[in-house]
């Protein structure tokens, strides 16, 4: 009986046996499909290699670049980036530039990594606050980081409670990323800057990297905090990089961002249209002077203006129209210039760090004072000297022949066209020659260039017309067509 039974159970036990080996293949494929090496769950063969977005500031910041940095923070967010990576080389900029940008980075939710390179490169003032507040801060060799203390026009110290704000905002982006407050502190109030050895030992920087693939290795794996408290693990080892460039219209503001081509660009444009006015002709100093007022206007936009700068840019302005519009001993000229001086240290807030040199100013009002006076001497000559383009200065002086006379009046054809005469006081003959010496209204006054009785024997009054000169065509008949030679052309 055991026998038995043990026959009948191999068959069971095949049939189990083959429906354990079929499960097993197909959770062993399975797995092979649906999890990676260590077990976690994979959409394909292998994983998506990371993305980062990557520009390069290598100009004073403005808000020209506190723009580009919010659009490519927007880009890498909604482009489902893993970082935003900032290639720095910087002297500092704006205060309110910075600030944007530094708002623009602890908003984020995601990670920003500052590289400061290439070798040689500084994040100076705004840059060394702006790198504090980056989430991950590397540097190449030979970079430094520092001096971020507020200086004014030359460069000297500003009032105090603007250096305790700027301290106060480094020691708590310092403190948010955990990094050396000490520093911060010093950067600010003593003007210290480390270089990449010290930053990395005192814990200010994260890393050193020779290029940005090394540098992203550096990042790869730092644990930061973003937006709303939330713990993010930067994964940039390997990443694919993707490049945000500045765009055209951009570099063309960050070019008229020097506050020297700006006060420049403002003083010439208000001279130019000025001058326009004054002696009108083919436009040239009109259209120049417009041009660069669109040009100065673009330049303000980007910044911090000064309201009694621009006073004082407007004086200097009016005084050098008056020398233009009145000139004398200089008087008007001289002032303009010095008011044009003043303006330049007024224009800008130099608490911002944006001051016009004055090695630019000085030269401008001394060229502007010489050609306000010799402007006004041009003006002055142009006014008094005849037209010879329209008016009545144009037939004043001209000999003219009479088609037509009766007395004292008369018509003449000349410049294309029928004119109606008009003696001085002389019997007009027909065919004589008249001398104009004035217009009114649309008559030529004229004086006879030959007396009537010298012409009398040869040209009798009511006769035949006088001989044309030669190389002269005839006059056509009133109404009629003009020779193409025409007289007096």
């Amino acid at each position: 009986m055991s026998a038995r039974r043990d026959d009948a159970s191999r068959p069971l036990a095949a049939l189990l046996g083959l429906l354990a080996a079929l499960a097993g293949l197909l959770l062993g494929t399975g797995a092979a499909v649906g999890t990676t090496p260590g077990g976690a769950p994979s959409d394909g063969p292998a994983a998506a290699a990371p993305r980062v977005l990557v520009t390069t500031l290598a100009s004073p910041i403005t808000p020209v670049i506190a723009d580009h940095v919010a659009e490519g923070l927007r880009h890498a967010q909604d482009g489902g980036h893993a970082a935003y990576v900032v290639e720095l080389d910087t002297p500092g900029g704006l205060v309110t530039a910075m600030r944007d940008i530094v708002g623009d980075v602890l908003a984020s939710d995601v990670p920003v990594i500052v590289y400061v390179s290439p070798a040689g490169a500084r994040a100076g003032s705004a840059g060394a606050i702006i790198s504090l507040a980056a989430h991950v801060l590397v540097m190449a060799p030979g970079t430094t980081i520092g001096a971020a203390t507020p200086v004014g026009l030359e460069g000297e110290r500003v009032p105090g409670k603007i250096v305790n704000d700027a301290a106060a905002e480094a020691v708590a982006l310092a403190n948010l990323r955990g990094r050396d407050a000490g520093f911060a502190e010093q950067a600010v109030r003593d003007g210290r800057s480390i270089t990449v050895g010290e930053a990395v030992d005192l814990g200010v920087a994260d890393g050193r990297a020779t290029d940005l693939a090394a540098a992203l290795r550096v990042a790869d794996g730092v644990e930061v905090t973003v937006v709303g408290d939330r713990e993010v693990t930067v994964s940039t080892a390997g990443a694919a990089v993707e490049r945000q460039d500045l765009s055209l219209f951009r570099r063309v503001l960050q070019v008229l961002a020097d506050p020297n081509l700006t006060f420049l660009l403002l003083t010439l444009g208000a001279l130019g249209l000025i001058y326009e006015l004054a002696t009108p002709g083919v436009g040239i100093a009109g259209t120049t002077g417009a041009v660069a007022l669109v040009l100065a206007l673009f330049s303000l936009s980007v910044l911090p203006v000064n309201a009694v700068g621009v006073l004082l840019l407007l004086l200097a302005v009016g005084l050098f129209a008056a020398e233009a519009f009145a000139p004398g001993i200089a008087g008007f000229a001289f002032g303009g210039a010095v008011v044009l001086l003043l303006s330049s240290f007024f224009l800008f807030d130099s608490s911002e760090g944006i001051s016009v040199e004055p090695a630019a100013a000085v030269p401008l009002a001394l060229v502007l004072l010489v050609g306000a006076v010799l402007a006004g001497r041009v003006v002055v000559r142009t006014r008094h000297r005849p037209s010879t383009a329209t008016g009545a200065d144009l037939l004043t002086g001209r000999c003219v022949r009479l088609t037509e006379a009766d007395g004292v009046t008369g018509r003449t054809f000349t410049e294309g066209t029928w004119w109606s005469v008009r003696s001085t006081g002389a019997t007009l003959v027909p065919g004589g020659l008249a001398t104009v010496v004035g217009l009114d209204g649309l008559t030529l006054v004229v004086e006879p260039a030959v007396a009537p009785a010298a012409l009398a024997p040869s040209v009798p009054v009511g006769g035949p017309p006088a001989q044309p000169l030669p190389g002269a065509a005839t006059p056509p008949a009133p109404g009629g067509v003009p020779s193409p030679r025409g007289l007096d052309r």
